[in-house]
């Protein structure tokens, strides 16, 4: 059996250890302080991590390490220190300040629809924050402005894509016109050879033979005398006069 004394000395011993523990995790986390204050963040951000080894569930040190990354622009691990804190936060208001922290994270992340969510989480838990306020005022007003800003992007979008289809369209338009010219332009000549042809057909021949020649002449000369004749038979007819009463 332990006796009495030797209990006592146990005892001793274990609050001896947990009271070494407690100091050098509360060592850890000032000396992190420390650096944080003298702007060696990845410095302070390995003595918080430290502590966290030690003592996963300390609320300090989760509050203490997201604002670490935070000041590094590790806004991403910084939303993950803060969520841890949170489950371990024993009141509204420092819930209320974690929330507000987790705001700026994701706002600096361009997360702005999500941090506004985490500002008036806080702001259920503590309203009368004139900083969650003013900080969920400035969210709301960017959102605003993005919205606007894609929306008008949007239309320059659509109005570019309408130039654009209106340019093919005309293309191909001029395109269409330049092959139905070219096509014109191929079957000019045809259409004139074709012309050329026709009149060729039409013509007569102009060329005769000598004996045809002959011909004609001699059909000339008998034509000429029967005129001449004819005009002899005319001459000498005696016109009777009127009887002169």
């Amino acid at each position: 059996m332990i006796n009495k004394l030797t209990y006592i000395f146990l005892l001793t011993l274990v609050f001896s250890s947990a009271d070494s523990f407690a100091q050098s995790v509360r060592k850890l986390n000032n000396d992190g302080v420390d650096l944080y204050e003298q702007k060696k963040y990845a410095d302070a951000e390995v003595n918080f991590r430290k502590v966290l080894e030690k003592k996963g569930d300390d609320f300090t040190s989760n509050f203490n390490l997201g604002d670490a990354y935070y000041k590094q622009e590790k806004y991403d691990e910084a939303i993950k220190s803060y969520q841890n804190a949170l489950g371990k936060a024993s009141d509204d208001l420092t819930k209320a300040k974690v929330y507000h922290n987790i705001g700026n994270s994701l706002l600096k992340a361009n997360k702005i629809e999500e941090s506004i969510e985490a500002y008036k989480n806080a702001l259920k838990l503590n309203p009368n924050d004139s900083d969650t306020k003013y900080n969920l005022s400035y969210a709301l007003e960017l959102l605003k402005n993005k919205d606007k800003n894609q929306q008008q992007q949007q239309n320059q979008n659509n109005q570019q894509n309408q130039n654009q289809q209106q340019n093919n369209q005309n293309q191909n338009q001029d395109q269409n016109q330049q092959n139905q010219n070219q096509q014109q332009q191929n079957q000019q000549p045809k259409d004139q050879e074709a012309k050329q042809d026709n009149t060729k057909q039409q013509q007569p021949d102009s060329k005769i033979s000598k004996e045809q020649a002959e011909r004609i002449l001699e059909a000339l000369k008998n034509n000429e005398k029967d005129l001449q004749k004819n005009l002899r038979r005319v001459k000498g007819k005696v016109v009777k006069p009127e009887k002169d009463w």
